[in-house]
């Protein structure tokens, strides 16, 4: 693992995490946890060719929650310090004990259990430093926005192409002797060009985004698809209101996954705050649909061998032939439900979304044959879902589709339904399968929602 891009090696951070912990004993807490950071990076920014930003990071952070009390019977403080000499870190770590001392008993705070953490985390390879100058990460950037410009003369202007390249690493430790951590890096190539003129002007971006800079497409290709999107947008027309099916984008169906795990998640759940309360074992989606969670794929964005928590991860099935099999849950949320944490403190990990209906063929064209007559979704706007009832309004633009071809290009329409009902009616997911962040699904087309026109 190259760990030349940091000022600290591990064994730095799990010292420094040691006497931290060593502090907070001699302070009087019951229990700690600390998690110890660094990072750096690089971001630039060019539009219409001219340099607009350079910008370097270089931090670092420790923060440090403090327990006091026995479980179920639990007071907690936090603090955090980008100094990290002893006395700073000393102080600190009194800091959240006085914290501590002054707040609520907490029947659910606390530690995980001690069988819970990972002792002996496996290496998933998430860590590949670029050593990209400056220089070097503008002229990726001038050369992926000069190649949305050579598309079509119609591209006109530009927001702007960008490079980021960033690396960290971390090590999280806790009373209970679990002390791991890991570096990681996260790499993006993007641009944003705008096509048209006057009232006829569209914008549209895309971009890549991996670990491993080797991976990433390449600027001029990134710079194309970028420019085609935004070209294809031009004459966009309103609809009359209508209900229709609906397919979203793979960009966009990754949304919906995402939707669906916050509606399971702990918080939502023990708060009473979900349309999918007591969900698990109950079909919420058609038969077809599979959402599997596997946190251990090397080099993949969601993956990590512990959570937040030091709770190991598990490769799992969260919904099986349409029914819940799992939900989202640290160790508080799952305490406040009666359960056992699903090592998801911070967040999903690598989940994916598919149909058992799905055939290799079933790209992007063939989903369009599949929606027929529709309407096909490439973005959203607002934030239009009431995740108590299930409501659902976006503002959005996209395509109208008849007999599985695009016909023009639609804008200042509403969509609207309820993900309960959006989820049962899962008609199709694609085989253009798309990962975005830690969520992995192709297009999803939904039977039938109601289109709001302008």
């Amino acid at each position: 693992m190259n760990e030349s891009a940091f000022t600290y090696s591990q064994d730095d951070l799990k010292q420094i995490a040691r006497d931290v912990l060593r502090f907070a004993k001699e302070t009087g807490a019951s229990n700690a946890a600390v998690e110890i950071s660094e990072g750096n990076g690089l971001s630039v920014s060019v539009r219409k060719g001219q340099i607009e930003t350079i910008e370097q990071n270089k931090d670092k952070g420790m923060g440090v929650t403090v327990y006091i009390g026995d479980e179920g019977k639990v007071r907690r403080g936090n603090a955090s310090s980008s100094d990290f000499s002893a006395k700073a870190l000393r102080d600190t770590v009194e800091a959240a004990y006085n914290i501590a001392r002054f707040t609520a008993e907490d029947d659910c705070a606390g530690l995980p259990d001690a069988d819970m953490l990972e002792r002996a985390p496996r290496d998933l390879e998430l860590c590949y430093p670029w050593t990209i100058s400056a220089e070097e990460a503008v002229e990726l950037a001038q050369r992926g926005e000069a190649a949305a410009f050579a598309v079509d003369k119609r591209i006109t202007n530009s927001e702007g192409a960008s490079v980021y390249a960033q690396q960290s690493q971390f090590v999280a430790a806790n009373s209970r002797d679990f002390i791991a951590g890991y570096p990681y890096s996260r790499h993006t190539i993007s641009v944003a060009p705008i096509a048209g003129k006057g009232n006829n002007m569209q914008r549209d971006d895309w971009y890549s985004s991996m670990r491993d800079p080797r991976q990433l497409a390449k600027p001029e290709d990134v710079g194309r698809y970028a420019a085609q999107r935004a070209l294809a947008r031009l004459n966009a027309r309103k609809l009359d209101t209508r209900r229709c099916p609906v397919l979203f984008e793979a960009p966009l169906a990754a949304g919906l996954l995402g939707a669906f795990v916050q509606a399971v998640s702990g918080g939502a759940l023990y708060r009473k705050s979900s349309f999918l309360l007591d969900s698990l074992g109950k079909q919420v989606f058609p038969s077809h649909i599979q959402v599997l969670e596997d946190p251990h794929v090397p080099g993949a964005v969601g993956s990590s061998p512990f959570d937040e928590e030091g709770v190991r991860t598990q490769k799992r099935s969260v919904v099986e032939n349409g029914v819940v099999q799992g939900y989202f849950l640290s160790t508080y949320s799952a305490r406040k439900l009666g359960m056992k944490t699903t090592g998801n403190a911070g967040g999903s990990h690598n989940l994916s979304l598919t149909s058992s209906e799905t055939r290799p063929g079933d790209d992007f064209e063939a989903m369009l044959r599949k929606l027929d007559t529709g309407l096909l979704v490439t973005e959203l706007m607002g934030q239009g879902v009431n995740y108590v009832t299930g409501d659902y309004s976006r503002g959005a633009s996209g395509f109208w589709v008849e007999n599985g071809v695009i016909q023009y290009p639609v804008e200042e329409i509403t969509i609207a339904g309820n993900m309960k009902q959006m989820f049962e009616q899962i008609v199709a997911i694609g085989a253009d399968t798309l990962v975005r962040g830690t969520k992995q699904t192709g297009s999803i087309l939904i039977g039938s929602m109601t289109v709001a026109g302008g």
